[in-house]
């Protein structure tokens, strides 16, 4: 396990992971900011140094970030992020690939909805 001193110690190194990862976590001040203006001037920033890091993963998510702009910007009215559908669609995938595919849409659908619910079945717990 990595000790918060090692972490420290890599942080000036000039390893492309660390840039990466330095990178990474400053995004996530983002959600930090105060208002849809400053969140812009944030993301304006960031998208620079992104984009200019010459490491290509980071270069393609800066991108992909441009591509939704509008909608990553709307955060600051809504407060809402996509994590929940993600989270479901990841469940729902697993099903998928754990049946190797199901005899009709109804039946995965079905399935979908009892993977992606929270009801208690009330069955007997094994020993």
């Amino acid at each position: 396990m990595i000790t918060q001193k090692k972490l420290e110690s890599l942080k000036y190194e000039n390893l492309d992971t660390v840039k990466a990862y330095n990178i990474k976590l400053s995004l996530r001040s983002f959600f930090e900011q105060p208002d849809r203006k400053a969140g812009e001037e944030f993301l304006k920033r960031w998208y620079f140094w992104a984009t200019h890091s010459r490491l290509v993963p980071i270069v393609k998510a800066a991108y992909t970030i441009k591509d939704h702009w509008g909608g990553i910007l709307n955060w600051f009215s809504s407060r809402i992020t996509n994590g929940l559908l993600e989270g479901l669609n990841s469940l729902i995938q697993a099903a998928k690939a754990r049946a190797r595919g199901y005899r009709n849409k109804e039946n995965f659908i079905t399935i979908s909805y009892i993977i992606a619910s929270d009801l208690d079945y009330g069955l007997p717990a094994l020993c």
